[in-house]
């Protein structure tokens, strides 16, 4: 099922925040020499549309009990957390240059205990999701009105977990409570089809109960389109499959599996950031 496209509105500033990202994700890996570039340049637009459009939040006031909640399941992507994180106004932007340093609260992987805006720490895939699932539950039995986001990786969906939370989420009704699955169609081994397939994946969602959507994860109409349609939807949870190019906006790394997980080097970064525009 398609979702109904939001119409008539202006996206430059997403776009201009969806780059500066993705520029602030090669800047990051490369000085710290290692990190996930590939998924994370994936998920730009996902993060720029929710953290400007759909998420009810104040960097000012990051743990307001009402808040919103954004759950980066597919931890290993923190640098894009982190690039939106900055960019909204959690914390100084000088903070990125710490990206994997000792001691830095920008770890590989999101700490809660460490950063603002951090509502998880994740990187043991599946675990982020059903974190999220309690969280959604925990509004209801509270009685608050926030609404979870939870972002997953298309390999992270391999897991086991991923489809026990999915069915407690289904069987508790929680129509507060979105999957953004990052369906960029690689994963640190190859292409997800070729390691352990996850075709037809909205199937598998709509079977155990989802609200499904297939959306471009790159173009804000439908992804905006989709979170307002999840808004609508009542008494069941809603996934959303955006299909998405991995490494998304650097030419030579989209659709290459090996930016998986390995750093840009001096002369790769600059020709990154030359792509992306602004300064090298």
């Amino acid at each position: 099922m398609q979702p109904e496209t939001v119409v008539s509105e202006d996206y430059a500033d997403l776009a201009r925040i969806a780059r500066q990202i993705r520029r602030d994700i090669i800047i990051m890996t490369t000085a710290a020499g290692s990190g996930h570039p590939g998924g994370s340049l994936s998920s730009a637009d996902i993060l720029a549309a929710l953290y400007w459009r759909v998420l009810r939040i104040d960097p000012q006031n990051p743990y307001d009990p009402d808040r919103d909640r954004f759950v980066l399941s597919k931890g290993h992507c923190s640098p894009a957390l982190y690039a939106a994180l900055a960019e909204r106004g959690f914390f100084p932007r000088e903070w990125l240059t710490s990206f994997r340093k000792l001691h830095s609260p920008l770890q590989g992987h999101p700490d809660m205990k460490k950063l603002p805006g951090v509502e998880m720490s994740t990187g043991a895939l599946g675990q982020g999701f059903s974190t999220a699932v309690g969280m959604a539950l925990a509004a209801r039995v509270d009685g608050k009105d926030y609404r979870v986001y939870a972002l997953l990786g298309d390999g992270e969906c391999q897991t086991g977990q991923v489809w026990e939370a999915a069915m407690s989420a289904a069987h508790y009704r929680l129509d507060n409570l979105v999957a953004i699955v990052d369906r960029n169609g690689l994963q640190i081994d190859g292409p997800t089809e070729q390691v352990m397939a996850l075709e037809p994946l909205p199937d598998k969602w709509r079977s155990f109960g989802w609200h499904t959507l297939v959306i471009d994860g790159h173009s804000f109409p439908e992804i905006l389109g989709a979170f307002e349609e999840a808004r609508r939807t009542k008494g069941r949870p809603t996934a959303i499959i955006a299909r998405t190019i991995k490494g998304r906006g650097v030419s030579f790394m989209e659709n290459v599996v090996d930016w998986h997980g390995v750093a840009p080097n001096q002369e790769q970064r600059d020709r990154a950031l030359a792509e992306l525009g602004g300064e090298v």
